[in-house]
């Protein structure tokens, strides 16, 4: 059974609503509604016979609605990410996707690239969002604000947001960058040099900061402190550069995988190095791709699976408890040891 819908020459067709089908199956609106509701009781025979007709129009009652309707809250959770190029993002994503997806929500996806304005994610508030994960970067604190006034929970993960009714998931950097030249010393390396990313973001500024505290410690001078774009192919230029014009390097931290990846193909390819016998190199982050054998990447885990757990849990007890005090969670980095130390 096909029912025509009304609609212009050029027009498209609309979507089946509970009406049409209440119309088609002989019953009420609300029979309609208590038909697709768990628990609410309509007679079984009429249920059936509703069920048929809703398939055979493509019903499907409205989710965001209903919820709306029910408690309140629409389970959309807004995330906003920077440049899924760089693996971290990408990874960490899929992970918080998952993750909301068990908690009953519906992730709205906002971004995909590092330049992602503050305009773009004020567009997305207009929508009845249960909370919103920032985690792009360079968004500004005003982004907050805005949630604020809406009563929009806001989850920032990557940095710390010192903002009332705001929490925060961030791994600890400075302590990272130490740990990576503690390791490239304790190696021997006597070289060493810094190959950082965008600078505008906070994760470059604390670990380029923590390389630099460390190294000072040490009562040593770096020999190089360059900055890239967090790709393989910065990493990648940013190597062939520095040694083009001197050799004097021994150990490399670099502030993410993707940049060590790169610095690494470059020694090898472009001059033959050996790694580590010639140059160490540590990353940062630890993604899936650092542990392939063809690179196994020595690295400073920043650990995702505990990030997303720490976002699902205060993003569960900001809904129940909206006015409970701001968290900030410091992520505690680890050292992983694989062949290129």
């Amino acid at each position: 059974m096909r029912q025509q819908t009304d609609r212009g020459k050029d027009s498209k067709p609309r979507r089946i609503t509970a009406e049409q089908v209440a119309k088609a199956a002989g019953v009420s609106r609300s029979a309609v509604s208590r038909a697709f509701t768990p628990g609410a009781y309509v007679d079984k025979a009429k249920r059936e016979r509703i069920l048929f007709v809703a398939q055979e129009l493509g019903y499907r009652p409205n989710a965001l609605a209903a919820g709306l309707q029910s408690n309140g809250r629409s389970n959309l959770v807004a995330i906003v990410t920077g440049d899924l190029v760089n693996h971290f993002d990408s990874e960490i994503l899929a992970r918080l996707m998952q993750g909301l997806n068990a908690m009953g929500k519906w992730p709205v996806v906002l971004g995909g690239s590092d330049d992602i304005s503050e305009a773009d994610v004020l567009g997305v508030l207009g929508y009845p969002l249960d909370a919103l994960i920032l985690r792009g970067g360079s968004v500004g604190e005003s982004v907050a604000t805005h949630c604020a006034k809406l009563n929009i929970p806001v989850i920032v993960s990557g940095r710390n947001m010192q903002t009332e009714g705001v929490d925060s998931v961030c791994c600890d950097n400075e302590r990272g960058a130490e740990i990576a030249v503690q390791q490239l010393l304790g190696r021997g390396c006597r070289q060493l040099g810094y190959i950082g990313g965008l600078t505008y973001l906070s994760s470059d500024q604390e670990r380029r900061a923590g390389f630099e505290a460390a190294m000072a410690t040490a009562g040593m001078a770096p020999v190089a402190m360059l900055q890239s774009d967090y790709s393989f192919e910065g990493g990648y230029a940013a190597v062939k550069n520095l040694l083009s014009q001197t050799t004097e390097i021994d150990g490399l931290f670099c502030a993410n995988d993707a940049m060590a990846l790169g610095a690494m193909s470059a020694a090898q390819k472009e001059f033959g190095l050996k790694v580590p016998n010639d140059l160490a190199i540590i990353g940062f982050d630890d993604i899936a791709m650092a542990a392939w054998p063809s690179f196994n990447l020595s690295t400073i885990r920043n650990d995702m699976d505990r990030t997303v757990s720490h976002i699902l849990r205060l993003l569960g007890e900001r809904l129940d408890a909206p006015d409970k005090a701001s968290e900030t969670i410091r992520i505690e980095p680890q050292f992983i040891a694989r062949g290129t130390h």
